[in-house]
């Protein structure tokens, strides 16, 4: 069916220079052309739009959104109509019977969040989904149908999950190993960095070298309750894999290797976002905020760090950013970088979109007075 927040007239131009942009209230694109930028009218306009994922193998455009009480519903547009799919469900418990999480809430088992959208390369029209409450979903039809992967659900690790930025555990990264599509690693707050190598049948955590200081010392390096902010992997060399932690920034040199907490000296090893050079695997970007109840930026000032030595130090970005009087929160997927690894994009909880076309050492401001943006990528390679 066509959806009624979309505008008249066609369609928004995707091109490899176009950027999807999540906000609370619709689905914003901007495009560039020659050397102009464009923004479309908002789609799903005022309604909170969590995700979106372009898919190049038929041109489809996936969002997820959240209609508060009418429930979280994923649409796919192909052309210029949006048609209403069917919404990862998961399986309900017995009537009286009551399933608690980690941190002793009882674990819903409706869906709360479409927190991340990505391809299976496996098989056109494959679609992998992680969600609140803690749920990953496959698709094999483009979206029309979705099952629970009961591989990693079923894990007896998961009653020791708890959720993190929201009551519930939740996966908000899902990375598929470019070479190899049946090797999958997904990150669960708070349930630690499991990995697939068999398409999902079976999995094991591989948070082994993370540290969650908020544990009792005994627990700090229990791998099921790491809180990974955010995963990031480099195309070029997907055994390298960068973590922006809830308390520290980490790094996976190797497939075989434990994650090595990065302690270089910057403004703050607190975020959510991260992301990682396409080509080089010692380059990576991240978002400092102060830590925990006090969720803004160090000093008031917007500041983008970048590593290009596998983290032996940062680089300090602020040239175009605001320095002064900035309560700009970058959230997990506030953060992007295109495919040419020059080309980066963020956005912020006070609306505002920033571009760089030189790898982050300059910024310039597309957007000041945006909705609240949740999430926003790269279209194209």
């Amino acid at each position: 069916m066509s959806c009624r927040h979309c505008p008249a007239g066609e369609p928004p131009f995707l091109t490899m220079h176009t950027i999807l942009i999540c906000t609370r209230k619709g689905l914003f694109t901007a495009s560039k052309r020659g050397r102009s930028w464009s923004m479309s009218a908002p789609e799903f306009r005022g309604v909170p739009v969590s995700m979106a994922l372009f898919d190049p193998r038929d041109g489809a455009l996936y969002a997820a959104v959240d209609h508060g009480h009418f429930g979280v519903k994923l649409h796919r547009r192909r052309g210029r109509t949006w048609q209403e799919l069917a919404a990862p469900a998961y399986p309900q418990l017995p009537k009286g019977k009551v399933e608690k999480e980690g941190g002793g809430r009882p674990w819903p088992r409706t869906l709360k969040l479409i927190w991340s959208l990505e391809l299976d390369p496996r098989t056109e029209g494959g679609l992998w989904a992680g969600t609140i409450p803690g749920g990953l979903f496959h698709s094999a039809d483009a979206g029309a149908s979705w099952q629970l992967n009961t591989g990693l659900w079923n894990q007896k690790a998961r009653q020791k999950w708890a959720g993190g930025g929201y009551d519930t555990p939740g996966i908000h990264s899902v990375l598929v190993d470019p070479r190899a599509g049946d090797r999958v690693t997904v990150g669960i707050s708070c349930g630690g960095v499991w990995r697939t190598d068999d398409g999902g049948r079976t999995w094991r955590n591989v948070a082994e070298g993370m540290r969650a200081a908020y544990m009792p010392a005994g627990r700090q390096f229990d791998v099921d309750v790491q809180d990974p902010h955010r995963l990031a992997l480099c195309a070029a060399d997907p055994d390298r894999l960068w973590c922006q932690h809830h308390n520290g920034i980490f790094v996976k040199p190797g497939a075989a290797a434990a994650w090595r907490e990065v302690k270089a000296k910057a403004p703050s090893r607190f975020g959510f976002a991260v992301a990682a050079h396409p080509e080089d695997p010692d380059t990576a970007w991240f978002v400092p905020a102060q830590k925990d109840e006090c969720r803004v930026p160090v000093g008031g000032r917007v500041v983008v760090t970048r590593t290009a030595n596998g983290g032996r130090s940062f680089d300090v970005l602020t040239a175009g950013l605001p320095q002064q009087h900035a309560y700009d929160l970058v959230y997990r997927h506030g953060l992007d970088v295109a495919g040419n690894g020059r080309s980066l994009a963020m956005g912020s909880t006070s609306g505002r979109v920033w571009l760089s076309e030189d790898g982050g050492d300059g910024w310039r401001e597309f957007a000041a007075n945006l909705p609240p943006v949740y999430a926003l990528r790269w279209v194209g390679p």
